[in-house]
């Protein structure tokens, strides 16, 4: 069976795994505690800051240890909402976000935000104009992606970055790193990005932990309030098994970057190429989006029954992001992109990571036209 599903999640990485089981062996003590069990997990969680922010370049005291990027994107949206309503009640985002973006924005109009949700053109993007034009007198924040978990689709945010702090330097910028880190280069320092959510299970460490950058300097609102924890940011005492873990993931990602990257992009050519070559299909993904992930329609066909087929010839795929799968309805981020209801609602997820083989790719590309071929002779006897 080729898992090949690695947007939902990636499988730990064995030096990962390792490190996890050991730790949670070894040093159980709380990290609060005074005692010599819980001063060797302080000094790991110490470790383990340094460790993610040298690989993010920024500084230790910057990193929040969250439950992951849903945890991450919700403190720094609310947080900043909560903590700088005196400046105004107005928040930026795009039509194509991430549930964890896209809801809690949604939540914070029910109690009286407004909140602009930006236009994305037919690759899924927007751009620095369109953002840095939207921003009013009130605005807070702008929270935009760097890749889209559904299409793959990259947003300059480098560039969003720049502007919006040259022209409106009391915005807070947000991004949702989490399909970017560990494929595309990011200078959080050269980009004015002030907050930046991470989740480990993204890049090859475990489910449930994260982190969120927040520039020195900036005040939010903690979500979680108890203990001093996170210097009271985020209340609770701390994994340090799965902290450890994150950071080992983190290095080896960052390590292994370029080198993953420039295999990836040759492997998601050939994919497009055999997709293209298959006419009943759509492809979703613009050219030059993240090079792991690859998106594309079958109208007309039911996208459920095409993923089981796939499942049986042992291929396993998504029919959009993992959080979103069970819902019925077409999919919101191809709607915004235009795309019409009928694609919308037949969309399949491809998305690779390191195990992946050409040969992987031509097998797949063969049970996908076999799979097209099943849904046609079906609809036929229809």
């Amino acid at each position: 069976m080729k898992y090949m599903d690695y947007a939902a999640t990636t499988p730990p990485h064995p030096e990962v795994a390792r490190t996890i089981a050991e730790v949670m062996s070894l040093h159980y003590g709380n990290p609060s505690s005074l005692h010599i069990l819980g001063e060797q997990s302080e000094q790991l969680l110490k470790k383990a800051r340094e460790v993610c922010a040298g690989v993010l370049q920024v500084k230790p005291s910057e990193i929040i240890i969250t439950s992951g990027a849903s945890e991450s994107n919700n403190a720094a949206i609310k947080g900043a909402a909560l903590q700088f309503m005196n400046r105004g009640k107005h928040l930026i985002t795009t039509a194509i976000e991430h549930p964890s973006v896209y809801e809690c924005c949604k939540q914070l109009e029910s109690l009286g935000w407004n909140v602009t949700y930006l236009s994305v053109n037919h690759e899924g993007t927007v751009t620095p104009e369109q953002v840095c034009a939207a921003v009013q007198d009130d605005t807070v924040l702008v929270s935009v992606m760097h890749v889209n978990n559904e299409t793959g689709s990259i947003n300059p945010v480098q560039e969003i970055g720049k502007q919006l702090k040259v022209q409106h330097p009391r915005v807070l910028f947000h991004v949702d790193g989490v399909q970017g880190f560990g494929k595309l280069p990011l200078s959080l320092q050269a980009s004015g990005i002030d907050m930046y959510s991470l989740s480990a299970h993204k890049f090859r460490g475990p489910k449930g932990i994260g982190l969120l950058y927040v520039r020195e300097g900036i005040k939010l609102q903690p979500l979680l309030a108890g203990g001093s924890q996170e210097g009271g940011r985020r209340a609770g005492t701390e994994n340090i098994p799965y902290i450890v873990g994150m950071a080992k993931a983190l290095r080896l990602a960052k390590e292994e970057q370029a080198q993953v990257a420039e295999r990836l992009r040759h492997l998601r050519k050939v994919l497009i190429d055999g997709i293209a070559a298959i006419p009943k299909l759509v492809l979703n993904s613009p050219p030059d989006g993240a090079p792991h992930i690859i998106h594309f329609s079958c109208p007309g066909m039911k996208a459920e029954a095409m993923l089981h087929m796939l499942e049986e010839d042992g291929f396993l795929v998504s029919t959009r992001s993992a959080c979103s799968s069970k819902k019925s309805e077409p999919s919101r981020i191809l709607l915004a992109m235009g795309k019409s209801v009928e694609e919308a609602s037949s969309g399949i997820r491809v998305s690779l990571g390191e195990e992946h083989t050409e040969q992987d790719i031509q097998q797949f590309l063969a049970a996908l036209q076999s799979a097209v071929t099943r849904q046609e002779d079906l609809k036929g006897r229809g």
